[in-house]
């Protein structure tokens, strides 16, 4: 690769750049790979591959019901909460004032 000094460090031309962001691309290369083989440190890599996954949808997204299946566990994880939550709220309490569970009693 043609490379350009200066005071700012090597430049590269837009096509050496998609060049690289292509191969890296279609063999998976990853920016230590992409160092090793094009003499191009893994920050400046990607940096030029921008963030990943940047305006790509989640997985879940992509299926027409997952607004019904969200809001299934929504709904799910609200019948439950207050439950859990009185449950450890008491055996906290119960661990902290020294209360006895209900049971067996102790023999002394």
């Amino acid at each position: 690769m043609a490379r350009k000094h200066s005071k700012l460090g090597k430049r590269y031309s837009e096509a050496e750049k998609h060049k690289v962001l292509r191969a890296a691309a279609k063999e998976g290369l990853t920016g230590e790979e992409v160092a090793k083989r094009f003499g191009v440190s893994a920050l400046t890599f990607y940096r030029w591959r921008g963030p990943v996954g940047r305006g790509r949808k989640p997985a879940v997204g992509r299926h027409s019901n997952a607004p019904k299946l969200q809001a299934q566990v929504r709904l799910a994880i609200e019948r439950q909460l207050p439950e859990i939550i009185r449950r450890e709220v008491g055996e906290y309490l119960d661990r902290l004032l020294g209360r006895r569970r209900p049971g067996r009693p102790r023999s002394s």
